[in-house]
């Protein structure tokens, strides 16, 4: 086969439209890319709400997704190995069950990254309004989504270059915060343990498993990785890599950052339970330190609006690539920048909803998507690799079917702790899927359309024999 030129035209004509995505991200990349997605300040999206859940134990809830999250980061990690392509969910299911559970996959997937960009915007419209109240959210909002749009439709290096600026602010907050936190701490009497044993005002380990449910989405950034998997160099190691490194490495920020507000302000009074951080940030330091977290917050929402609309966009292309979406229009790489620049106006479009909707709604939505993704993923371990590879020895039987079970088991039990209005709205969405799906295989009459791996893997070996050219 012959490999196309970058800008070769399809066989319609179309320009772009064997346009292949650049294979530049290393492991490094890739794991400051999850951490962005993640935004490492975002355990303060829902802090007051968990606090009050949870009594007090938002640390121990961290912990027990953390160790959900595991089982499902290493289940991403082996079909990353397996099937090293943009797609996360949508193309491991498919090619472990078909295309028909593929697109519902990567149906319920879109919920997260649909959306996780509309949750960023609103978040920034809401802080920046409250620091310039004669501005209203929308031209926060409108401003933020234009500069996202405009990176993203440049290229991915473009993102990785503004990821470290944004990672760096939060780095420096979380220093800020830590060594304020201690010295506030120096010379009282604290119980240390206190964020995992609770305050007593709620009892017991049922609000535990609801909290966790609700911090789930704090994790979603190893997944965002799995969808880079077509620009990143050696995919098939270094993606697996990335994938383990960022969830772990997030559930230990995330724990230690929870445990030291809460032995700080060990409280659950909050003058305003969305923007609790705000009371603990004013214990630890003054005004300055309130200051500070509103300017590095927001720089993390903006990073996370970042990556998540350059990760949604990828999905989107690769369904069009598939002719589950119209491949005329989502299915065309940028022949200019090599990008899904349609599937970015998309998303970008869509995110001007941030301006009217209601921010419970939005994640209430998001988390309904994520935990069925993640169940999927797991499930396609055990088909891949147990079933239909047979790799069945001693050690195979604890990786291909006992671990990935553990972690399906782990993200359905997180779902059903879920509220009743998530399973409204996230049933409602899966309907439109199902239709949608209706439609295109003609009444389930046709097998849904999958994708054909063919020329990707001819790219890939393209960019492997330049790389070894280049070395020699």
């Amino acid at each position: 086969m012959t490999t196309p030129t970058p800008h070769a035209s399809g066989t319609d004509g179309a320009p772009g439209a064997h346009v292949r995505l650049r294979r530049v991200l290393k492991v490094p990349s890739l794991v400051l890319f999850g951490l962005v997605y993640m935004v490492p300040l975002t355990i303060f999206t829902t802090y007051g709400i968990v606090t009050e859940l949870t009594g007090g134990r938002v640390p121990m809830a961290y912990a027990i997704t953390l160790v959900a999250m595991l089982f499902t980061a290493r289940s991403y990690a082996r079909m990353a190995i397996a099937f090293p392509f943009a797609g996360s969910a949508y193309v491991y299911s498919q090619r472990s069950f078909g295309p028909g559970v593929g697109f519902l996959a990567g149906w319920s997937l879109m919920l997260d990254y649909l959306f996780l960009p509309m949750i960023n915007y609103l978040v920034i419209g809401i802080y920046l309004n409250a620091a310039f109240p004669d501005v209203p959210n929308w031209v926060f909002i409108l401003a933020t989504i234009a500069l996202v749009t405009v990176l993203n439709v440049i290229g991915i290096v473009s993102v990785v270059r503004a990821n470290f600026v944004i990672i760096g602010v939060q780095a420096l907050f979380i220093v800020v915060f830590v060594a304020l936190g201690i010295g506030k701490l120096n010379g009282g009497t604290v119980d240390l343990a206190a964020p995992f044993t609770g305050d007593g005002s709620v009892d017991g380990v049922t609000v535990l498993f609801a909290g966790a449910a609700i911090l789930c989405l704090s994790f979603l950034g190893f997944d965002s990785i799995s969808t880079l998997a077509e620009e990143a160099k050696d995919a098939g190691r270094s993606v697996p890599r990335a994938i383990i490194i960022t969830t772990l490495s997030a559930g230990v920020i995330f724990i230690g950052l929870s445990w030291l507000s809460q032995v700080v302000y060990p409280e659950n009074d909050f003058a305003d339970v969305d923007s609790a951080a705000l009371d603990v940030m004013t214990a630890a330091g003054g005004e300055f330190l309130a200051a500070f977290f509103t300017a590095a917050y927001i720089a993390g929402a903006t990073g996370s609006a970042l990556t998540s609309q350059a990760s949604v966009s990828r999905i989107l292309y690769s369904m069009g690539r598939d002719g589950v979406l119209p491949r005329r229009f989502f299915g065309r790489l940028s022949a200019r920048f090599r990008t899904p620049a349609r599937a970015t106006f998309v998303v970008s479009a869509v995110s001007l909803l941030a301006m009217v909707i209601d921010l419970g709604l939005l994640a209430e939505m998001i988390s309904f998507g994520a935990l069925i993704a993640f169940s999927v993923v797991n499930l396609s371990v055990i088909k891949h690799y147990y079933v239909d590879r047979k790799e069945r020895s001693a050690n195979q039987l604890l990786s291909n079917l006992i671990l990935p079970f553990i972690g399906f088991s782990l993200t359905v039990w997180l779902w059903t702790n879920l509220s009743g209005s998530t399973f409204i709205v996230g049933g409602l969405w899966m309907l439109g899927g199902v239709i949608l799906l209706a439609i295109v295989t003609r009444g389930f009459r046709q097998r849904a359309p999958m994708l054909d791996l063919s020329e990707v893997e001819a790219t890939t070996e393209t960019d492997a024999v330049s790389t070894v050219r280049a070395a020699v």
